[in-house]
This record gives structure tokens, C-alpha cells and sequence, in this order.
């Protein structure tokens, strides 16, 4: 997995700390531990618990890495479709709308 430097791009001058656990532990550590959990996994885990949450903004980055972890349309979709009875059709409409664009 590429190293990921969005933390310290975006929040570095604000929150270094914060700016570093998100590159170093969340991304470096725990996202590289693909011998417990692929990518491809760790990443349909995480847009399901974006969606859940109702984290939308967050949505499309983890949406773009899942597509390079190899979640293809078919999964994305029927994912979501599922999600939609137990987390709310609003919050799934919402995400389709964000899908639609990554995986045109």
C-alpha cells in the first residue's frame, strides 16, 4: 500500500500529532497489516462504517482507495444496497450518488 501523507497535507500545520496518527498508525500500521485483513477487506469495512455513521464527507477518498484495493462496481453497489435496510435509504441514496461519480 502507498505511504499514505494526506494527514500531514491537509491537518499538518493545524494538528501535527493528530496529522501523524492518521499517516503513521491508522494508514501505516494498522491499514498495512494484510496478513490479518486484506485491503480489499479493511476497505469495504470502512466505507460501511462511513456510510453507517453517516460520515459522508469522508466517503468519496475511501472510495477511490477501495476501487484501488479492487472493490469492483458489482460489490460497491450491492454492499450498499444491503446497508440500505439497516443503516437508512437516505444515507445509502447518498453514498450511490458519490459511487456513481468514482466508479463512472
Amino acid at each position: 500500500m502507498k505511504k499514505q501523507d494526506a494527514g500531514r497535507k491537509m491537518l499538518g500545520d493545524l494538528s501535527p500529532k493528530f496529522a501523524e496518527l492518521n499517516d503513521d498508525v491508522l494508514f501505516g500500521q494498522v491499514w498495512s497489516r494484510t496478513d490479518k485483513l486484506s485491503a480489499h477487506d479493511r476497505s469495504m469495512i470502512t466505507i460501511s462504517a462511513l456510510i453507517s455513521g453517516g460520515n459522508l464527507a469522508q466517503l468519496p477518498a475511501h472510495l477511490k482507495i477501495g476501487k484501488s484495493n479492487g472493490i469492483t462496481k458489482t460489490e460497491i453497489v450491492e454492499m450498499i444496497t444491503h446497508l440500505s435496510f439497516y443503516v437508512g435509504w437516505p444515507k445509502a441514496w447518498s453514498a450511490f450518488g458519490m459511487v456513481k461519480e468514482i466508479y463512472a
